[in-house]
């Protein structure tokens, strides 16, 4: 199936159950550099032979820096990266967020376009238009909006996917039934990993919901001024977890949409959601506790890009289906974070 859309920063082609030699009716191999990381590398060696370059970085969150960007772009030059080579991202949300941003500003700009091979990456982080790379604590405080010029989805690259990272990505699909789709999450906590492992048709439905859901609010709110910002549902605390115990992103997410519940239920929300979420959560092998160090926590949350002197945008949970965005002061999330140590401990 292939469709495209056209936002504000560019028109993109959404080649969904593809396969990755479909790449040959987009782009000339030889005017073509694959940016990789270090795991895909090794496993898919044979794929990446007759391209021009491939330039691989080290894999992990942690290398998501202007430290690698700028290695990328060193490279590039060093292979006469001219405007009409292809820029082309093999990965997961490190790879495809280094890729797209390094792309976008290389000669102010190249033709750029993502194979995403993670699930994380296939029904998120490759999705939207944000390029960027971390700056010390803060999360993607580096970055730009610009669309890649396609999406090629080639469900296959699945097959090496380690187990923790199908619970990250389930982390995001949750995520969207949780603020989008009561239906979705209904159908989700009948489920577990396996099933939609054992599954191919159903994960490819499920992938291909989640890329429907995730591109009508960026048409509808490219540039994060107003709905976009529900796409950021356990994303706030998530990224401190992220940030201060090197957890998976997805983890971090669950445990941040846990607080989010609670918050919700402060402020008279759903009351029923936060132990609907947990039950799911588990399901899909993500944990719902952690032990941290709250003063910490809150010092990331304040130097948060969507917060001021004594609050931050938060998203909380009117039910189960839909979310709202709402200002909220930061003493009530550090009284939340103390009772969300407590609830997980019992």
């Amino acid at each position: 199936m292939q469709y495209s859309l056209t936002f504000p920063t560019g028109t993109v082609q959404y080649m969904l159950h593809s396969h990755f030699e479909a790449l040959d009716g987009i782009c000339d191999r030889k005017q073509a550099i694959i940016i990789t990381d270090s795991n895909i590398a090794g496993q898919y060696k044979s794929l990446f032979q007759s391209f021009q370059a491939v330039i691989t970085i080290p894999a992990g969150e942690k290398n998501k820096s202007l430290t690698t960007a700028s290695s990328v772009i060193t490279q590039l030059l060093a292979q006469k990266t001219t405007k009409k080579t292809w820029i082309i991202g093999v990965g997961g949300g490190v790879v495809t967020d280094i890729a797209g941003f390094v792309a976008s500003v290389y000669m102010r700009g190249v033709p750029f376009g993502f194979v995403p091979t993670s699930l994380l990456g296939m029904v998120d982080a490759a999705i939207g238009g944000k390029n960027g790379v971390n700056l010390g604590l803060q999360k993607n405080l580096v970055g730009n909006i610009k669309q890649p010029r396609f999406i090629l989805y080639d469900t296959s690259f699945l097959k090496t996917l380690p187990e923790k990272e199908w619970s990250n990505g389930f982390a995001e699909i949750i995520k969207y039934a949780m603020v989008f789709d009561e239906r979705l999450f209904t159908e989700l906590s009948k489920r577990d990993i396996g099933y939609y492992r054992d599954n191919p048709n159903a994960l490819s439905t499920l992938i291909e919901s989640c890329v429907n859901m995730k591109n009508k609010i960026v048409l509808a709110d490219e540039q994060e001024g107003g709905a976009r910002k529900l796409l950021n549902f356990g994303h706030t605390a998530g990224h401190a977890f992220e940030t201060l115990y090197q957890l998976p992103h997805g983890y971090a997410v669950g445990l941040g949409m846990i607080l989010a519940c609670i918050i919700s239920e402060k402020y008279g929300l759903h009351s029923s959601a936060k132990n609907k979420l947990a039950i799911a959560l588990l399901k899909y092998q993500l944990p719902i506790t952690l032990d941290f160090d709250k003063s910490r926590i809150m010092e990331i949350l304040r130097l948060d890009k969507k917060g001021n002197a004594d609050s931050i945008d938060f998203i909380m949970l009117q039910h189960i289906g839909e979310a709202v965005v709402r200002n909220i002061p930061f003493d009530v999330i550090e009284n939340s974070l103390s009772y969300f140590t407590y609830a997980s401990s019992h």
